[in-house]
């Protein structure tokens, strides 16, 4: 597969833990274009040009791999006009490569720390990372962050707290069945970084679309259109891996997803998994994710048959969910779908909360779940009652308040829950959220998800609002509550 494509500074990828230097006698200038890697040492002081600086550490053997479209020579290292190769110092096809054996083959990107590194972890604070250890031998410092942290890159993909749009397609302004106020390239930029979204056959135009419910409440376009948007934005960011949830609503077969996966270009970027189902064990590390360009993992929710369709996988064979729609502002940790399972089978597999606040909602006797707007500053925060951090801590066991108060809807009293204990042995995977742009301030969710990730989050957020606020209530006026006139006997989820 051509690299040729990506930035250059993605293509210099560090082996960290290369044994010895390997000194370059000779090679041809003149490859073809399936291309070469070669090892070597960069000397101290070195750096690429047009690179905006060292990005090989200065002094350590290190391997790569580079696609420039000129050679260029960085202490006894050559960087030749090449793509990817499967180890140190093979030619694919063309040119000579005439080297000292190395025992090094393994590629990844840069990771750790120069120096001595330790990672540790609070006893009060179970998060996602990398394995403790302490090391004195010189480590290369990776400066090319995956998924906007450079920690994240030598993790494996089930090993992270991310971030998820719940109905990510849903944005249309004045339709109570939203869920989201910024559009899917807001949202990615922002970095959520797994899109959940509800599909319909759409009869009318014989297509799959977006649509809550039904393509007459709220009709988001069709998922070729969608998948599309996605893939323009993977296709600029060649140092993240995205998550896609798809919601088969009408439970048709699916194969009928291939044709808009593949028009849109997304499929080719689609993970296929190792084994069928992976456990929590199994899942690669970004950046292997990354140097092979399978770095889209698709979900579907029901129908998913991953011997038809290798690239859209299970989703509950893989991951379980705590309640959906939840109305209680409690939010359990209990592991809802799929039915059926015991702990021990949950702990194989990753998992998502659910942190989406509804309210029910009868009129002319139709029941209606609809977002909780006046409680997102509240639901989306870092702490406090009903608050995201505070569920991700208690799915965790990291609370620091051992009871829950909750406010009784009918006497106004507090009353007090039960003793919270730690849920799971480790943080969800995804935080799914509506409007995740709102919260106690602007960003506050990805504060809670790097919290349980072990990294700093210090990025701007979010994106402009382009949808107006109804009040300074939050409340939709109530003919924006029912989405179409005459729609009944409906259920938002």
């Amino acid at each position: 597969m051509l690299l040729s494509a990506l930035p250059l500074s993605l293509l210099v990828l560090v082996e960290a833990n290369a044994q010895s230097s390997s000194t370059i006698a000779s090679a041809s200038a003149s490859l073809s274009p399936s291309g070469i890697l070669l090892s070597g040492t960069n000397s101290a002081g070195s750096s690429i040009p047009n690179f905006g600086g060292d990005l090989l550490p200065t002094g350590s053997d290190v391997s790569y791999i580079s696609s420039p479209t000129t050679s260029t020579q960085i202490g006894s290292t050559l960087i030749l006009a090449s793509t990817f190769a499967a180890a140190n110092g093979s030619v694919l096809s063309g040119g000579t490569s005439t080297r000292s054996s190395s025992t090094s083959t393994r590629i990844s990107l840069l990771q750790g720390t120069r120096g001595a590194s330790t990672t540790t972890s609070s006893s009060k604070n179970i998060s996602n990372s990398t394995a403790s250890s302490t090391s004195t031998s010189a480590a290369p410092i990776n400066t090319q962050a995956c998924n906007n942290y450079p920690e994240f890159c030598s993790r494996s993909y089930s090993n992270i707290t991310f971030v998820a749009a719940h109905n990510s397609p849903f944005v249309n302004p004045n339709n109570a069945a939203a869920n989201q106020q910024l559009p899917v390239l807001n949202q990615l930029n922002d970095g959520i970084r797994m899109l959940q979204g509800q599909t319909h056959y759409n009869s009318t135009t014989n297509t799959i679309s977006y649509c809550h419910t039904s393509c007459d409440l709220l009709n988001a376009g069709t998922a070729q259109e969608y998948f599309t948007n996605i893939t323009s934005w993977v296709q600029a960011h060649p140092y993240d891996v995205v998550t896609l949830l798809i919601g088969n609503s009408d439970f048709i077969g699916v194969g009928n997803y291939t044709a808009p996966l593949e028009a849109s270009g997304l499929s080719q970027y689609a993970y296929i998994p190792s084994q069928v189902p992976m456990r929590i064990s199994s899942w690669p590390t970004l950046s292997s994710m990354i140097l092979t360009h399978k770095r889209v993992v698709i979900f579907m929710d029901y129908n998913a048959n991953q011997t038809e369709v290798p690239y859209i996988l299970d989703e509950f064979s893989q991951m379980w969910e705590t309640p959906f729609s939840p109305t209680n502002s409690s939010f359990p940790c209990s592991q809802q779908r799929p039915p059926g399972i015991d702990r021990e089978q949950a702990e194989q597999r990753m998992y998502t909360a659910n942190h989406n606040l509804n309210t029910e909602i009868s009129l002319a006797g139709t029941s209606l779940l609809v977002p909780t707007t006046p409680l997102i500053n509240e639901t989306n925060a870092v702490n406090g009652t009903g608050s995201l951090g505070l569920m991700a801590n208690n799915c965790a066991g990291t609370s620091l308040c051992p009871r829950v108060f909750l406010l009784s809807k009918s006497t106004r009293k507090l009353t007090r829950n039960s003793l919270i204990t730690a849920a799971w042995p480790r943080p969800p995977n995804f935080l799914l959220v509506d409007f995740y742009n709102d919260g106690s301030y602007p960003g506050s969710v990805f504060e809670v998800a790097a919290q349980h990730n072990n990294v700093t989050y210090d990025r701007a957020c979010c994106g402009l609002v382009s949808m107006a606020v109804a009040s300074e209530s939050g409340l939709l006026p109530l003919s924006l509550l029912i989405g179409v006139v005459g729609f009944a006997g409906v259920l938002l989820m």
